[in-house]
């Protein structure tokens, strides 16, 4: 979960400045899929908790659903807290790949500045080969910290720790031999890295949440970028788009083969007024939760107003209203995929369906019929 913009209200977005004008993005075929932190946290109406195998249950039935109704993508993001069961993204991915066909398969994110490499990339390497070639890895430098200290690293080497992992990353997947020595982990003398992977090359997207150094560094190794965007207004990021791909530009690459992912929060239900009392609750229960552990101000029902109207930057309402902001959007950063976490916090199983067939059988045909783009990913 990315930092949190400050909220802004309904009145005060209407006092904004206009949209930026991006014209210079490429016109490519468009994904939309989901991800999940995989929240085990309280019913906020009831209070009850599921077990972890029963939220692990759930999972899966929501990932084959999103499969068979057409939707592209499902990610798992890596946590180690009590109130997620994501510690290991990989393991669930690979039991979903068993009962899903076509839907593309990802972290959301692999927090690469505490994991080993090479166990990434020998695990998503066996996930491409179980899946058929649906894996990827989203990496990010991650937003929690449990995870250093769980696996002995020092948060002192927060962002050298990202770039020389990374480097190595790379590495794995250009060569299954390769010669490499850093700082934080054992060299490599030629050793052999196996399996290798159905796709050449695996697919490694960079996942930020606001950063320009974070974006420049994905330009300029020629890496998809995906964008959190979970508050604030959306159009405060066109100039990181920019960035990027005036970036790609300077150092030779052509923006064109570069896809971007936003990545945000949303919940779609039938009546928008239903589905916006259905999801606040919860939502509000983990925002507020992670808040008070980083100093933030608890999160009101008014600044939730705003963040769901056009131009904020939640996705929570009925499918017309989902698609008009998706293509809203899609002026903005023209952007080739939309990754939505569809549920913050614990909302019903059977909503959590409805919303997933939702988006799939009306918002996703919707959005590529106005778009008159592919459905095919880039």
């Amino acid at each position: 979960m990315a930092s949190r913009e400050s909220s802004i209200g309904a009145d005060q977005i209407l006092k904004e400045r206009p949209i930026p004008d991006i014209v210079s993005h490429p016109a490519r075929g468009f994904e939309l899929g989901l991800y999940s932190f995989v929240e085990r946290t309280p019913d906020p109406n009831t209070g009850s908790l599921l077990t972890p195998e029963h939220r692990l249950r759930d999972l899966l039935e929501t990932i084959e659903l999103a499969d068979q109704v057409g939707l592209d993508v499902f990610g798992i993001g890596e946590h180690h807290r009590p109130d997620f069961v994501a510690s290991a993204p990989a393991v669930i991915l690979a039991a979903a790949a068993a009962h899903t066909r076509r839907i593309r398969l990802t972290s959301a994110v692999t927090v690469l500045s505490s994991a080993d490499p090479v166990r990434v990339f020998q695990e998503f390497a066996t996930l491409d080969l179980i899946s058929g070639g649906r894996a990827e890895i989203m990496a990010g430098r991650g937003s929690f910290i449990e995870s250093f200290p769980l696996f002995g690293y020092d948060l002192n080497d927060y962002d050298a720790l990202f770039t020389e992992k990374l480097e190595l990353l790379l590495k794995l997947r250009a060569s299954e031999q390769i010669t490499w020595a850093g700082r934080h982990r054992a060299a490599l003398n030629g050793q052999g890295v196996f399996p290798r992977p159905l796709q050449d090359p695996l697919p490694i997207w960079i996942a930020v949440g606001g950063t320009p150094e974070s974006v420049v560094r994905a330009a300029t190794l020629g890496l998809p970028l995906a964008l959190a965007i979970i508050g604030g207004m959306p159009e405060r990021f066109a100039p990181l788009v920019e960035l990027y791909r005036e970036t790609a530009r300077r150092v030779g690459r052509d923006p064109a083969t570069l896809p971007i992912s936003i990545n945000s929060h949303g919940f779609i239900g039938d009546d928008p007024r239903q589905t916006a009392n259905d999801y606040f609750p919860a939502f509000a229960q983990v925002m507020n939760k992670i808040g008070r552990e980083r100093g933030w101000p608890p999160i009101t029902r008014q600044q939730f107003e705003g963040a769901i109207t056009l131009r904020g930057s939640d996705f929570v309402g009925a499918p017309d209203q989902i698609v008009e902001k998706i293509l809203f959007q899609h002026e903005i950063f023209g952007h080739q995929r939309l990754l939505l976490q569809l549920g913050v916090g614990t909302i019903p199983h059977v909503k959590m369906m409805r919303a997933i067939e939702l988006l799939g059988t009306r918002v996703a045909p919707a959005v590529r019929a106005a778009l008159g783009l592919d459905k095919a990913a880039p």
